[in-house]
């Protein structure tokens, strides 16, 4: 095992949106791939026909190509291990099944839903098993001329795994340590059905497993139980020296409670839990995506890598290649993971504010003009400049100094909707405006918008230049009343820099109105 080269697979089902666990599960397994030197497979598991939805597998490939987690090789991206999708596989299933059928590891079954009910009915906690199989009308029980007088009428049957009872068996977990389970507790599985001629999970999933060389099965806690059944398969096929290792990740857990995260845990605390949206083909329901809430892919891929995992030290923000460098599954939890969504919003302010301003043009034009407001480019980046992105200060109604973090681009809007529209009234009881609209104060703005008029150079030069002095000889103090009529609160940039990007006759035609309006 040591020689070989590490190959580690993602295999989703396309039986709907991607779930931010199975991003996590991804993730790791791309860490671990590119920190050994090794090659990550994107393998499509969908022998399960009935559960299959259309649009699934491109959403899936479009989630990683969003989050910049890259495969080596697979669906869409090639390779020489192929076909990589495993309802194109059913030739080389066939094979394997048949294989298990001459070594009598598995054994052909014909119970109908009907018979399978009437047995759970009669048996408590009925399980297909060595206590009950010789019961059951299946290839142990009937003769082979029955067996195949049965096959050639169309009659349809599974196929099962012959579990011996009785014996331990070892599953060595890189994560969990040693794991023994005793043969006695599982059920001669399905292994392949004829109705669709497909295998199930578990033998595609180790056949696959085995033609693909890989090296390590990376996967999510709840196929733990299943662990044990692969083991016996690989022995089954005489594959038992090239089984790869196993590593059972924590589950990610709901925010408050107990259980496994849901969609109706996001939906209840307004949070997505897949990364993109997802338009659903069958009932036309909408689910929230992290990629159209505003989160930037780097803050999810972050963030996700922190639960379950810890890189033993206190550092929290990373990019992908410090990841892979600290990446070591030793260091995975073996207990579930809270899905801490208010902790994943400040990550998203830590890359937010790494920004450059113009990154955040699209976004914010975007809401621009979901409010119907126009806006250069230019603009844009000049309103997102002057709010100082990593912490928007404004002066709350005591006239303190205030800090305002913004995690998303949409929380921009409310923060700076007086860039583009003026105030249509003022709140008289509002403490900030009470404070520093007194009963001079009309008197006084009408002053000042004579010295703005007569201003030739509306830059934030021009403008200092000129008001500057002018406050220093009159003994006015213009700028909270400014900012009263140009903003209508306590908040924004400095009254320069809003008055320039204002420009002159909106500057002007702000103030008369506050003027009027207040006095």
């Amino acid at each position: 095992m040591q020689d070989r080269k590490v190959r580690v697979r993602f295999a989703p089902s396309p039986t709907g949106p991607l779930h931010i666990g199975g991003v996590r599960t991804a993730l790791y397994n791309y860490l671990f791939a590119r920190q050994h030197g090794g090659d990550l497979i994107f393998r499509i598991e969908d022998t399960d026909s009935g559960r299959f939805v259309p649009g699934a597998e491109e959403y899936i490939i479009e989630s990683f190509r969003w989050l910049g987690i890259q495969f080596d090789e697979g669906v869409s991206f090639g390779g020489s291990h192929g076909p990589y999708r495993q309802s194109e596989r059913r030739d080389i299933y066939k094979k394997y099944v048949q294989q298990l059928l001459d070594n009598g590891k598995a054994y052909i079954a014909f119970d109908t839903p009907e018979e399978l009910d009437a047995k759970r009915a009669e048996i408590e906690n009925f399980q297909y098993d060595a206590s009950t199989r010789m019961q059951m009308r299946n290839s142990l029980t009937l003769s082979k001329e029955e067996v195949d007088k049965l096959i050639s009428e169309g009659k349809q049957y599974v196929v099962r795994f012959l579990i011996e009872p009785g014996r331990d068996i070892l599953v060595d977990d890189l994560i969990r340590g040693e794991v023994r389970i005793n043969s006695s507790i599982l059920d001669d599985k399905v292994l392949y059905k004829s109705a669709d001629e497909l295998p199930t999970y578990h033998l595609a999933n180790i056949v696959d497993d085995h033609l693909m060389e890989v090296t390590h099965v990376i996967r999510g806690e709840e196929w733990l139980p299943s662990a044990p059944l692969h083991v016996l398969l690989y022995e089954a096929f005489g594959w038992a020296d090239t089984m790869p290792r196993f590593a059972h990740l924590p589950l990610l857990l709901k925010p408050i409670g107990n259980g496994k995260l849901s969609k109706r845990d996001g939906d209840k605390l307004g949070f997505p839990v897949f990364p993109l949206e997802w338009h659903d083909p069958k009932t036309g329901e909408v689910s929230s995506g992290y990629r159209e809430k505003g989160y930037l892919p780097q803050a999810v891929v972050n963030f996700l890598a922190l639960l379950g995992w810890n890189p033993g030290n206190d550092q929290e923000l990373m990019t992908l290649d410090e990841m892979v460098k600290l990446f070591d599954l030793s260091k995975c939890s073996k207990n579930g993971a809270k899905f801490d969504y208010v902790k994943a919003a400040w990550f998203n302010h830590q890359y937010l504010i790494q920004q450059p301003d113009e990154a955040w043009a699209p976004a914010f034009d975007k809401i621009l003009k979901e409010e119907g407001i126009n806006a250069t480019t230019e603009q844009e980046t000049e309103v997102v400049r002057m709010m100082k992105l990593k912490v928007i200060e404004y002066v709350d109604g005591q006239g303190n100094k205030r800090k305002r973090n913004i995690s998303f681009p949409s929380d921009l809007w409310p923060l700076t909707r007086f860039f583009f529209v003026a105030p249509e009234s003022f709140d008289r009881e509002d403490k900030f405006i009470r404070k520093n609209w007194t009963e001079t104060t009309a008197d006084e703005m009408t002053q000042f918008c004579e010295v703005l008029t007569n201003i030739q150079d509306f830059t934030v030069e021009g403008m200092k230049a000129v008001v500057d002095p002018w406050a220093e000889t009159s003994g006015l103090r213009p700028w909270n009343a400014w900012r009263i009529c140009l903003v209508g609160a306590g908040q924004g940039p400095d009254m320069y820099e809003l008055a320039a990007f204002l420009g002159k006759e909106e500057t002007l035609k702000r103030m008369r109105f506050a003027i009027d309006y207040l006095k």
